[in-house]
């Protein structure tokens, strides 16, 4: 699916501070669906070999020269489905992290390592700038693949669940400038994917970052795990979503998404025994 009209959709029922909002709140994303049947089944962890960043499959140019937009795989490719963790820190979240705010998750990426899922990290600048030692071996790392978040998690559409706008034509820097935070940060590898802060955008958003050569990754699965206070629901909203090609947006910021570990732990063995296979963004675009 390439949506390119505007996505800017309020998750119902919430109401949530613009700090994490603005990763995974909203955007274009499919209806929920209704939960997989089970298969007797189990679907093997696999460790997947690293991808490097020039061998990243990207989408051709939408209709314009707007910047492509995936939501999903293919339904009929089999069962496989995409985690997606947005590691969310915005650019004036400093003073709160120098009072011992968390904004990262060493738990989940622990867990995630432990269970061996593969999985996607939107990371922004400002995040990779915090913690260069969790940016630079979550980016050495085979079973993960980093992607841009933006440098300052500012709305690059407006209005974004109250996220300040990034200033008149410093979209694409924005960008270029996340990409040289993971650089600084030592990270190795990255995947030329963009998600947008709040997955608000417009076609004028689109077509500034365009020459970034991104492909702008959203999402079909909301977890809900932003501000969650218990894993469970988290995990039944994942689980009730999830088909054939899904990409799951879930957040790795400690404050912001406290349950999401927990959650992970419910999510990876039930998928399994419903024989789904976890792959990367990457894995996803490459079998379109």
């Amino acid at each position: 699916m390439l949506p390119l009209r505007r996505s800017v959709q309020v998750l119902t029922g919430l109401t949530l501070s613009a700090a994490l909002i603005g990763c995974g709140g909203g955007g274009k994303h499919a209806a929920p669906a209704p939960a997989p049947s089970s298969v007797p089944s189990t679907a093997a962890a696999r460790t997947p070999t690293s991808v490097p960043s020039s061998a990243a499959p990207t989408l051709p140019a939408a209709p314009g020269g707007l910047t492509p937009v995936f939501s999903h795989g293919k339904r009929d490719g089999g069962k496989r489905v995409a985690l997606t963790f947005d590691a969310d820190m915005t650019a004036d979240e400093d003073k709160r992290a120098a009072r011992g705010e968390r904004f990262d998750n060493p738990e989940l990426v622990a867990t995630l390592r432990r269970l061996k899922v593969p999985a996607t990290v939107f990371m922004t600048g400002k995040w990779a700038e915090q913690y260069p030692d969790q940016a630079r071996s979550i980016g050495a790392d085979p079973l993960f693949e980093v992607a841009n978040h933006s440098y300052s998690h500012h709305a690059f559409a407006t209005p974004c669940y109250g996220l300040p706008a990034v200033a008149p034509g410093s979209a694409r820097s924005d960008v270029e400038r996340a990409s040289a935070a993971f650089k600084r940060a030592g990270v190795e590898r990255t995947v030329p994917y963009f998600r947008f802060p709040g997955g608000c955008y417009d076609d004028s958003a689109l077509r500034a970052v365009a020459p970034t050569g991104v492909t702008a990754v959203q999402w079909d699965v909301i977890s809900g795990d932003a501000f969650a206070k218990q894993a469970g629901p988290v995990a039944k909203q994942v689980l009730s979503q999830v088909q054939p090609g899904s990409v799951v947006v879930l957040h790795c910021t400690r404050s912001a998404a406290p349950v999401t570990e927990e959650a992970v732990r419910t999510i990876v063995p039930e998928l399994r025994s419903r024989g789904y296979e976890f792959v990367r963004v990457s894995d996803l675009i490459a079998a379109r």
